[in-house]
């Protein structure tokens, strides 16, 4: 883990510095819920954030918090995520994750075409008898 790694006391405080990273809550909140006005979707964001508040954000809502902050260079709040629950976590690199995508796509044709060879045999088999 990095020694300049952060301490929040809180899952909602290292959400916090990730809101406050993209620019605060009127800004993010207006992103979760565009039909909002910028100050309600901003309030409800800080209800969400509030540990006293029955408001909480759904999965989807933190991930994209995350994916939004890192594209703004602040990684360190899903870091301290990583590391509470016993993972060290790094940013991947664009040229990493089409790497990794492109082994997939691979893998999964080499499935895939013996998956149809095997299909073929069995309506061949099928056939012949």
């Amino acid at each position: 883990m990095q020694a300049d790694l952060p301490f929040y006391e809180s899952p909602e405080d290292a959400l916090k510095a990730a809101v406050q990273a993209l620019g605060g809550t009127k800004q993010v909140g207006a992103l979760l819920w565009p039909d909002k006005t910028p100050d309600n979707a901003g309030r409800l964001l800080s209800d969400c954030l509030n540990t006293g508040r029955a408001e909480k954000l759904e999965l989807s809502q933190v991930l994209r918090i995350f994916l939004l902050a890192k594209e703004r260079g602040c990684q360190s709040p899903f870091v301290w995520f990583a590391a509470e629950a016993g993972y060290e976590a790094r940013a991947v690199t664009k040229a990493e994750e089409v790497d990794r995508l492109t082994l997939v796509v691979e893998q999964s044709s080499k499935t895939l075409a013996a998956a149809v060879a095997a299909l073929e045999r069995m309506q061949r088999a099928r056939v012949a008898a």
